[in-house]
């Protein structure tokens, strides 16, 4: 008999991958009954996530525990890998079970870290000379489960998938964690008391985000003058603009020459020509997860990490395609089975159109234009009316709008006619435009969105004129101010992460970037905005971003460094690709990460003495709580996550926890048991059973009291 063990990446994953089969639920994993695809049967168990992770510093050597410029750049002899906390109990099922196994089969996430999770396992569990096999596909329906069992890559098809997994983690790494513990210590010897996250992509789009903040400080208004003039003629009314702003009154007048004068506001007109010109608009494009992350932050402003978390809970539960994809298109095979649902599709959502066109389209259909994943399209499974009455709203908003763009593909194009008319007096034109709808076509699927100002501009309903029909006019100067640029809003992020390159003036850095889609992945996108909001460098007011005191310091303290800049990321993301291919190496990418280390260190000193930061104002109006009741010289201050004393690099190990049993424990009664050893009777502690009571010191430790 042969032991076949198949790899989930999550549990849920798990049991999506033994639906298709008769299977028995066990300790950590799912045994399969013999059946035609496994006539021996088989075991799938699963990850939590990452069951494996890279060792701290310090659990390579002790000195490396204590953050000091003597230690840096911290680079291991090898790189070593230990189970993650709280997750030896599953990772030993895994590895019992991949001991014994015959053959293992790859189930998780189809792409790079996918691979890495399931590798690691094999890698930690001593099973790397057993046949690995690779399931790969991007629909967890089950016959797309039962089609990819029956059609396995060979494992060495996807190896090098984890061998750029490898790279980009451990440089990762080593560049991080360099970098933050230099930037850190370095900002300390400034007076700036905090920690400093670096990265190699995080930094640079902190950085884009400052440079958009400082354009609008640093913006100066101007003031405009434009000339606008209402017409009457037979048909009707319209209004229309000349071309040109100007800095004055004055400066606008000498323009327009003497026909027109200032003061006067009535004058004769004839229209010059009127031109109409059919426009047709195809429908938009299948998303990939970038352009899903941008339309929805912008329709509804949901954030990028929620996005992507309500399309894998979609995508686990078997009604949308796998969601980490930078693709927009599909093969015809996806086609062919979207086309056979259009019904089932439109009656979830309650749509009413009708299809005109049912043969595929370059648009959406191009086998060429689908490497590991096609675009975020609905699999064949149906959702009934109580299913998607059960989903969230933001799974609604998601399932929704991916409908939508698969109807889209066979739906006629939004056709309207857009009239010019041009419309004189003297020599001066004046230019009016509107636009007459004739077939809405797939805009039938998006009526409840409003258009874009740019579209609402063009909505003037203009009257039947004919060239050299006399009009009447009355003109007026219309003032205004030249408005800075806005700030991005998250979904900005996501599409100024994958077009960065518009932002390298260097012309081979600018195509880098524009191939390997930008900065991070589709997978990691939102990931990097959710770690600068975590680590306080960037905030969000209203969808928009601006960068923190925090951010402000960090992007001064790298600024004209690589790693201030989208280039390096550019070189790092084409060699990266390489090794994904097979085509580079990545021992020789892990090298050249540890030599940026030693750069990093020596250009940093340099740019460092020169900088002059001012401190955050958190920092300079940070209070102090209390007097240490332990050394009596330091003060008890609010340390994030815990409240500790000022004194602590003298030797004072005096600290308080911030939440003790499930509760919350505030500064001011911090402050009452420092002061009084003893705090009022607090409510809500959770133990075996909730109770309350208050909190006593002794000898520095809290203690309770139920007096």
């Amino acid at each position: 008999m042969s032991q076949v063990v198949i790899l989930a990446e999550k549990p849920d994953q798990g049991r999506k991958l033994a639906a298709p089969f008769p299977s028995v639920k066990k300790e950590g994993y799912l045994e399969i009954k013999p059946c035609q695809v496994f006539p021996d049967g088989a075991k799938i168990t699963w990850a939590i996530g990452h069951l494996v992770e890279l060792k701290n510093p310090d659990e390579y050597k002790d000195e490396w525990k204590k953050w000091r410029f003597e230690t840096l750049p911290i680079i291991p002899d090898h790189f070593s890998y230990k189970v993650s906390k709280g997750k030896a109990k599953q990772f030993k099922i895994v590895k019992e079970l991949l001991k014994e196994a015959d053959e293992i089969i790859i189930g998780t996430d189809p792409a790079r870290e996918g691979e890495n999770i399931a590798r690691l396992l094999i890698m930690m569990a001593g099973a790397e000379k057993k046949s690995v096999k690779r399931l790969w596909t991007s629909s967890l329906t089950e016959n797309a489960i039962m089609k990819g069992f029956t059609e396995l890559y060979d494992g060495s098809k996807t190896i090098h998938l984890y061998h750029e997994a490898q790279a980009r983690q451990i440089s990762d790494w080593l560049v991080g964690l360099n970098a933050s513990r230099l930037y850190t210590l370095h900002l300390q010897k400034k007076g700036i008391r905090d920690v400093f996250s670096v990265g190699r992509v995080q930094t640079p789009v902190l950085k884009l985000i400052y440079d958009r903040q400082k354009e609008i400080e640093n913006f100066k208004p101007e003031p405009f003058f434009e000339l606008q003039a209402a017409f009457e003629v037979s048909a009707g009314n319209y209004t229309g603009k000349l071309k040109g702003r100007f800095k004055s009154p004055e400066e606008l007048f000498s323009a327009v020459g003497p026909e027109i004068v200032k003061g006067k506001t009535l004058y004769e007109a004839t229209v010059k020509s009127a031109e109409t010109a059919e426009k047709r608009v195809p429908p938009p494009k299948l998303h990939s997860l970038s352009t899903l992350q941008a339309k929805l932050n912008k329709q509804r402003k949901m954030s990028p990490s929620g996005v992507l978390k309500t399309a894998q809970s979609l995508y686990e539960k078997g009604y949308i395609s796998y969601p980490r994809t930078d693709s927009q298109y599909i093969t015809e095979e996806e086609f062919g089975y979207i086309k056979a649902r259009i019904g089932q599709y439109q009656e979830t959502l309650s749509l009413s159109c009708t299809p005109a066109r049912l043969s595929p389209s370059k648009r959406f259909v191009d086998a060429k234009r689908v490497s590991d994943h096609y675009a975020i399209v609905p699999t064949e499974k149906r959702v009934t009316q109580a299913a998607y009455n059960s989903f969230s709203g933001e799974q609604k908003a998601v399932y929704e709008e991916v409908i939508k763009t698969a109807l889209g593909m066979f739906m006629e194009d939004y056709v309207y006619d857009e009239t010019t008319i041009l419309t004189s007096i003297g020599k001066n034109d004046f230019i009016s435009k509107g636009r007459t709808m004739k077939k809405p076509g797939w805009k039938t699927l998006y009526q409840k969105e409003t258009d874009s100002p740019e579209e609402k501009a063009d909505l003037q309903m203009l009257p039947k004129v004919a060239a050299g029909e006399p009009a009447k006019a009355e003109i007026g100067v219309k003032d205004g101010m030249t408005q800075p640029p806005k700030p991005y809003t998250q979904g900005q992020l996501i599409t100024l992460m994958k077009t960065a390159g518009k932002h390298v003036e260097d012309k081979e850095m600018r195509e880098a970037l524009n191939s390997t889609e930008g900065l991070g992945t589709e997978a990691t996108r939102s990931g990097i905005i959710d770690t600068l909001l975590m680590r306080k460098f960037i905030e969000v007011k209203k969808n928009e971003v601006f960068v923190t005191p925090k951010g402000e310091v960090l992007c001064e303290a790298v600024d004209g460094t690589l790693l201030s800049k989208p280039e390096m990321t550019a070189k790092w993301e084409v060699y990266l690709k390489g090794i994904g291919s097979g085509e580079k190496s990545k021992e020789v990418f892990i090298e050249t990460a540890k030599k940026f280390c030693y750069t990093l260190i020596s250009q940093a000193g340099e740019s460092m003495e020169k900088l002059e930061v001012a401190i955050p104002p958190q920092q300079e109006t940070r209070a102090a709580i209390c007097a240490c009741p332990a050394c009596q010289k330091g003060s008890i201050m609010d340390r994030k996550t815990f409240y500790g004393c000022t004194e602590y690099k003298s030797g004072c190990k005096q600290t308080f926890p911030k939440k003790l049993l499930g509760k919350s424990i505030s500064a001011a009664q911090i402050k009452t048991l420092c002061q009084k050893g003893k705090t009022n009777k607090l409510k809500g502690f959770k133990g075996k059973k909730p109770f309350d009571a208050s909190l006593v010191l002794k000898d520095g430790k809290i203690e309770f009291s139920f007096e």
